[in-house]
């Protein structure tokens, strides 16, 4: 029998991991097939941050890139993950893109953290950080057992 709280979790997490993993799945996506134009400006991009990324194929890199979120988004979709597992993806793949914003020249304004216009599409990254958060701590706080997944919370209540 499902308990109360095991309806709240899944009505809590299913908006946030379908939104976001949608997101996270169409970028991963619109990056499997990209031209070589598009490929070698996401890796020059990234690596002027993160200079160990210049040692990557461009092409490689942006596989690499569209697998890493067509996971995330896989992480957040599939019910029976884990929502501190589905967190823990999400959080760790927005710290790499919030650390683009905190330290590529020129996306923030001089001695602020505020974007500028150019930086506001990595600064709307801090929303993803927030969610990736959000859903470890409901998967650490919440009760063990089948209701740990979205699909066990649903489970138990469709048995009722």
């Amino acid at each position: 029998m499902a308990s109360d709280s095991a309806w709240r979790s899944a009505a809590r997490q299913l908006p946030l991991r379908l939104t976001v993993g949608a997101y996270f799945l169409n970028s991963g996506l619109s990056k499997r097939d990209a031209d070589q134009a598009t490929a070698e400006g996401l890796q020059q991009f990234a690596a002027a941050t993160y200079p160990f990324l210049r040692k990557l194929d461009a092409q490689k890199f942006t596989r690499l890139l569209s697998t890493g979120e067509i996971a995330v988004a896989a992480a957040l979709l599939l019910p029976v993950m884990p929502a501190a597992v589905a967190g823990a993806a999400l959080t760790a793949f927005s710290c790499g893109t919030l650390g683009l914003y905190l330290r590529t020249p020129g996306v923030r304004e001089e001695g602020s953290l505020r974007p500028t216009e150019q930086g506001t599409p990595l600064a709307k990254d801090i929303w993803i950080l927030g969610a990736g958060i959000s859903l470890i701590a409901e998967g650490m706080t919440k009760d063990r057992g089948p209701a740990t997944t979205a699909l066990g919370s649903w489970r138990r209540m469709l048995r009722r």
